[in-house]
């Protein structure tokens, strides 16, 4: 059997693997993008079916083509933001061969190179961008036995309330996952209980600003380390509806139940962290602390945006804060389905180099790693606060593709010194 030969592969044809394409191109090097199943393929089917950008269009787009079909200040749905990356791709003449799953990734022994089996055949390769991105394998707590007596799934398994069996649903996590598809959920009817951590809860808008625009001009996107302790923290914000602001003590006062972390389940019961209100009063601390530099911003720059007094009210504590639920029986509460939003983890195991720190998680400078020709694409904090977002790959794959065409000239130079 024949092995082919490219100069750079690249891994994944979703957001990272796309934008990677076209800077290669631009830069005139020859690539393939190898995609195990279709271009953007976790935006169709991992998803839940209502699920919509968490940014405007005109911010959550490459600055090559904006969205043709979405308002520039509305939130594509998802299969919207699937088609884009299709047509995209197409605009570029990326060169994406889908239905390819690579299997293993090794150094070729004696010169520069990998040999990379797939699905199809082995291929060598000088280069290789791994851009499947940080949503590879869902995880869910070793909380609840998988054999409870109550249907368990991950938040990229839940697709819409008539999927899940009649009954009271908890809701493991409020990030911005979580606490839309809790919403959906108290929406369609079901009596919903939501355990709540950690949280970023910045506003949906203010001041006639989306929270993106305001995150931009103060700097925040570009910030490349987070603060100590906020490693963990998500960012709870919703483009539902047309976009909104997550408040929890609202959706508390329209009768969701909030609980703390949840902790521990023995004989039927969930036990939950008596941490609700702080979490709660961190994610107001959060909001409260964008209004104030987004005001001390208008304010510097004269800027004329409407003054937003009744941004500041913060809802009275209704009463799961006030008395919070340490214990819930599942059977007693009539909850028959958990849904667990409580994120992903990477999935290297495919890529046979020393390039994966003892947890399997990718170690590298800017996407960069000590093994030469492998990159890392798409990760979060990859080079600053905005790099897992649909611009920000857009920019961290213009800095690999620089990064691999310097060392093409550097093999280049090193090869005509030995001929």
């Amino acid at each position: 059997m024949s092995i082919e030969k490219v100069e750079t592969l690249v891994v994944g044809a979703g957001q990272a693997g796309i934008a990677m394409s076209e800077h290669l191109s631009n830069m005139g090097e020859k690539h393939l993008v190898l995609e195990r199943h279709q271009i953007a393929d976790r935006w169709r089917t991992e998803r839940w079916d209502s699920l919509v950008a968490n940014g405007p269009a005109w911010h959550d787009s490459f600055p090559s083509m904006p969205f043709s079909d979405v308002d520039p200040d509305a939130f594509a749905p998802k299969e919207k933001v699937a088609d884009y990356f299709v047509e995209y791709a197409r605009m570029i003449n990326a060169p994406v061969r889908c239905g390819v799953e690579v299997t293993g990734v090794q150094r070729i022994a004696g010169k520069p190179g990998f040999r990379v089996e797939t699905t199809q055949g082995v291929i060598e390769t000088t280069n290789i961008v791994a851009a499947t991105g940080p949503f590879q394998r869902p995880v869910i707590p070793p909380v609840v036995p998988v054999d409870a007596d109550v249907l368990q799934m991950h938040s990229s398994g839940y697709r819409n309330p008539a999927q899940l069996p009649e009954g009271a649903v908890l809701v493991v996590g409020a990030g911005s996952s979580g606490a839309q598809i809790a919403n959906e959920l108290m929406g369609s009817g079901r009596q919903v209980y939501l355990s709540v951590a950690a949280h970023d809860r910045p506003p949906r808008s203010y001041r006639g600003r989306d929270f993106v625009w305001w995150l931009g001009v103060l700097g925040k996107w570009d910030a490349q380390t987070t603060e100590m302790g906020q490693e963990h923290v998500t960012i709870s914000v919703s483009g539902a509806d047309g976009g909104h602001t997550v408040d929890f003590r609202r959706l508390a006062g329209q009768g969701m139940n909030l609980l703390g972390l949840t902790r521990s389940f023995k004989n039927g019961v969930l036990s939950f962290a008596p941490d609700l209100s702080e979490h709660l009063a961190a994610g107001d601390a959060n909001y409260l602390s964008v209004l104030d530099e987004a005001d001390a911003y208008v304010e510097r720059y004269g800027l004329d945006l409407p003054e937003e007094p009744e941004a500041r009210i913060v809802e009275p504590n209704p009463e799961c804060v006030s008395n919070p639920i340490l214990e819930l029986n599942l059977a007693e509460a009539g909850i028959t389905t958990i849904i667990w939003a409580t994120g992903f983890a990477v999935d290297y195991s495919w890529l046979d180099v020393p390039v994966l720190d003892q947890n399997g998680r990718p170690l590298h400078q800017r996407g960069v790693t000590k093994e030469p020709g492998i990159y890392f694409l798409g990760l979060p904090w990859q080079s600053r606060r905005g790099s897992s977002f649909i611009w920000g790959v857009w920019h961290d794959a213009k800095y690999l593709a620089d990064h691999i065409a310097i060392q093409k000239q550097y093999r280049k130079y090193n090869d005509s010194k030995l001929s």
